[in-house]
């Protein structure tokens, strides 16, 4: 009878363990800690504490969207947003940009196709937005910074501004892909009613003579990005091209098969295409 009344009393206490744990979320302890503080010489140390827990849960929230832990999100938790938004508008950015740029140069090592020896075949293929164009400036204006869903109208108001600029050191590394022989590809979710507006700012922010500009056709609208790149990868290898990397700041531009060589994701947490 003991027995079976410690075993009764060990389950109920691993049970109310478990729905602890699955419902422990670091706000609902900010919250408790703020509303159990009362107000003393401590009240300084209590907000530092809450603000410097907040930030560390929002870039573990940002962390885990760049590594592909966090998927299909519609927007950034409000919580989040101005972290988010202090992030993508920082020099970490642009520091975290420039290295994956230097990972692509040092990729470039162990490739066999130089100017001199390229035939023709090799490629390399690029997004558009947030990869060589920064929609930076749009989030700014509007103050959205992924806080909201995007409004596909607006956004596209705003492409065909043409004001765009580029994305730091992309233009660099652009060029030095296109002057070893390279053919560059630019795939885009982007619509092909589009197409005018992205050339003329393409070439604005200092990017020019790619091979191909593979916008969204009415035939492509209704598929996922995924599959949209996917099979516009799978095009480009039926013609004899070798696709030695993919660069892109959304993991739906990598997804599918034929797989690159190499893909390279720049950081961006403000949106989820998939």
């Amino acid at each position: 009878m003991d027995r079976s009344i410690f075993l009764s009393l060990a389950l109920a206490s691993l049970l109310l363990g478990v729905v602890s744990a699955r419902d422990w979320n670091i706000l609902n302890q900010l919250k408790a800690l703020g509303s159990s503080s009362s107000p003393s010489s401590q009240d300084g140390i209590v907000s530092s504490g809450l603000s410097t827990n907040l930030k560390r849960y929002c870039e573990s929230w940002r962390f885990n969207v760049e590594v592909h832990n966090i998927r299909n999100f519609d927007v950034v938790p409000q919580e989040c947003v101005s972290h988010v938004q202090n992030y993508m508008t920082s020099s970490q950015y642009e520091d975290d940009v420039e290295r994956a740029v230097d990972e692509v140069i040092l990729h470039f090592g162990s490739m066999c196709c130089s100017k001199s020896k390229c035939d023709g075949m090799d490629a390399w293929i690029f997004d558009i937005d947030d990869t060589l164009l920064s929609t930076i400036p749009y989030h700014k204006s509007n103050g959205f910074f992924g806080g909201e869903k995007l409004n596909s109208t607006k956004f596209e108001d705003w492409i065909r501004k043409r004001k765009a600029p580029p994305v730091p050191y992309m233009v660099k590394l652009y060029h030095e892909i296109r002057e070893r022989g390279i053919k560059i590809f630019l795939i885009s979710s982007r619509k092909e009613y589009l197409r005018s507006a992205t050339v003329d700012n393409l070439i604005q922010a200092g990017y020019y003579g790619w091979s191909n500009l593979i916008l969204r056709g009415l035939e492509d609208e209704q598929k996922e990005v995924k599959q949209y790149k996917s099979e516009k990868r799978t095009w480009l290898t039926s013609l004899g091209y070798r696709v030695w990397g993919v660069m892109a700041d959304q993991w739906s531009s990598f997804a599918g098969c034929p797989l690159p060589k190499r893909t390279f994701k720049l950081p961006n947490s403000i949106y989820y295409v998939a």
